[in-house]
């Protein structure tokens, strides 16, 4: 083969190598939308060098903007969903402090706030125990009346913990010596760097907060004030609505784990059904993931199973009860908690050797149902509706790939 027919086959690979690396940083950034040069190495590497083609398909898709710095590379992602399911759809979406750790509550996302606020003024270097004194004394500001923190007892300090480790994770905080778990035992203390480039670029809002204070009322509740942040300006043309309706559309896509056509409002449902085999495509052209279209919604699924924080199935009791519960009701419809508590303690029993030994405590199926419930919810597969035992479990159109039906046997006939 001569030098010019290696040309076309050279320059398809490297072609082609390039767009292996884009893809890998737009789907580190949609993993964690922080990556650092101490930490990601290959990946803060890549963001860089794609950085253009980044930041302009970030903006055409999503109206996400791209911060690059020499340490950092931060995604401005902007998420709020609307519409009579707005709330379930949000909850879908708790933050952890690592691995493993319960969802965000209230509170934490509270404390994580107040931490950011505390850590804007603070010094270069500030202890655990410093920045919790600092904490409890934000909270007592006018205006935050309802928010009571006092972090004497470990459940507080462990909340305030949670959002540490969360910070820890985005590198706004670099830990120098101690540890958090000797601070919620109140054994010790934990001192951290403040990496104040990064902490410039974790509030992510359509407008700064020193702008929407005037058109606010004068007693402005969270809901006012997060819809201030994050109203867009006024859209003039028609092509200025068109791109916005696909910026809302396809933050869904590329957020939820399913999209339902009924979760949408009229004029994202419309766009969708429009557009949907062009944008998909896009999508998965982008980033890797398959989309799987049905008569209800569409999910993005990703084969690798990276681009997501809750797997289904997954090993181990919880994993398993999760799926024996989601066969349950795929196939018999809704049922309330009580009812699916019960069909645990059974499955305990049936399952006692491969289960872990304290599912057969009174009262173990209580947190086997919650977490199993948290994970379908999660995922988009089930919508609970109301609280404690008397809550009903509405299965979703998506919780019907884990039916299981009877087996059909065929008789082989003889030749």
């Amino acid at each position: 083969m001569s030098p010019v027919d290696l040309a076309p086959s050279i320059a398809g690979a490297l072609e082609a190598r390039e767009a292996e690396g884009r893809t890998r940083a737009l789907r580190a950034l949609l993993v964690r939308p922080v990556l650092r040069a101490q930490t990601d190495g290959e990946l803060f590497r890549l963001a860089r060098r794609h950085a253009d083609s980044l930041r302009a398909w970030f903006d055409r898709e999503t109206g996400w903007r791209l911060v690059v710095e020499s340490q950092t590379v931060r995604l401005l992602t902007s998420y709020v969903p609307h519409g009579p399911t707005a709330v379930a759809v949000a909850e879908r979406h708790p933050a952890r402090g690592r691995k493993g750790d319960p969802p965000f509550t209230r509170r934490r996302y509270v404390l994580l706030c107040l931490a950011l606020a505390v850590l804007e003024r603070s010094d270069p270097q500030i202890s655990l125990g410093r920045l919790a004194e600092d904490v409890v004394l934000a909270a007592r500001q006018p205006g935050l009346e309802g928010v009571v923190f006092t972090l004497t007892g470990r459940e507080e300090r462990a909340d305030l913990v949670a959002a540490i480790r969360l910070l820890l994770t985005y590198g706004v905080l670099v830990r120098v010596a101690g540890d958090e778990e000797s601070y919620v035992s109140a054994a010790g203390d934990a001192l951290y760097d403040v990496d104040r480039r990064v902490l410039a670029t974790m509030l992510s809002t359509s407008h700064g907060p020193g702008l929407v204070g005037a058109r606010l009322p004068a007693d402005p509740s969270i809901d006012q004030i997060e819809a201030a942040l994050h109203e867009p300006p006024p859209a003039y043309t028609e092509e200025e609505s068109t791109r916005r309706l696909r910026h809302a559309v396809t933050r869904r896509l590329l957020c939820d784990p399913v999209v339902y056509y009924d979760e949408l409002p009229d004029d994202e449902r419309g766009y969708l059904v429009g557009q949907r085999v062009q944008l998909t495509n896009r999508l998965a052209e982008a980033t890797g993931l398959v989309a799987e279209m049905r008569a209800e919604g569409i999910a993005l699924v990703d084969p690798d199973d990276h681009l997501t924080d809750v797997r289904m199935p997954e090993q181990g009791t919880d994993g398993h009860a999760t799926l024996l519960l989601a066969e349950q009701l795929a196939t018999s419809g809704p049922a309330d908690v009580a009812a699916l508590r019960r069909r645990v303690r059974g499955l305990a029993k049936q399952h006692a050797a491969y289960w872990r030994r304290t599912a057969q405590e009174p009262g173990a199926e209580n947190a086997i149902v919650a977490d199993a419930l948290d994970r379908l919810a999660g995922l988009g597969l089930v919508r609970v509706i109301g609280d404690g035992s008397d809550a009903v479990v509405h299965p979703l159109p998506a919780l019907r790939r884990f039916a299981v039906a009877a087996p059909t046997i065929t008789t082989r006939r003889a030749r």
